[in-house]
């Protein structure tokens, strides 16, 4: 066990959280998806979950966060610099990053944000789609301390019909500040 899995574990135990589920062992590639995200702790705790469950995913960051000598950290950890204000296809670049790489998990929180938002960014599906790989639902349940790995969703192109799986799964999670927790893929 790791320095860092150890440290890991303590706070875990400390705090009363558990973590439950895994990306299964045959999955190499997928999208993760992590919500409700409400809560600057969301990261943390989420963080946490990813040492004991040895996940290490990959993420999108707004770039205005790569800045020295925190850009630093991030790069090695091969976290992926987004200009959301240029006009680019991020969905194809990401798609990309998955035919390039023999494993790859990439972390999407769908809000897009940790203010309430009146519809789920659907980016996360349509680079699933495109780069032909599954959506892992991770989640983080404030009610019941709880977190991890609730399920896989291979999308089938109808997003009406697989979000409303998606939905059905996080309908049951408490997020830190519910109400500003939103549920729509429209």
């Amino acid at each position: 066990m790791s320095l860092a899995q150890f440290l890991s574990k303590q706070i875990v135990r400390l705090s009363g959280w558990k973590f439950l589920g895994t990306i299964p062992p045959g999955v190499k590639k997928c999208v993760l998806i992590v919500a409700p995200h409400t809560s600057n702790w969301d990261f943390f705790i989420g963080y946490l979950c990813f040492i004991l469950k040895k996940i290490d995913p990959k993420i999108l960051i707004k770039k205005e966060l790569f800045f020295f000598p925190l850009s630093l950290l991030m790069k090695k950890k091969g976290y992926i610099s987004v200009d959301r204000d240029k006009r680019n296809n991020l969905i194809q670049f990401v798609a990309d990053e998955f035919s390039k790489r023999e494993s790859l998990v990439i972390l999407i929180t769908p809000e897009g944000t940790r203010k309430k938002n009146p519809h789920w960014k659907k980016g996360f599906y349509h680079i699933a789609l495109l780069a032909k790989v599954p959506i892992v639902l991770g989640y983080l349940d404030y009610a019941k301390k709880e977190g991890g790995i609730g399920g896989i969703l291979y999308p089938s192109g109808n997003f009406k019909d697989d979000f409303a799986k998606i939905e059905d799964f996080y309908r049951t999670k408490t997020a830190k500040y519910p109400e500003k927790f939103n549920l729509s893929g429209k």
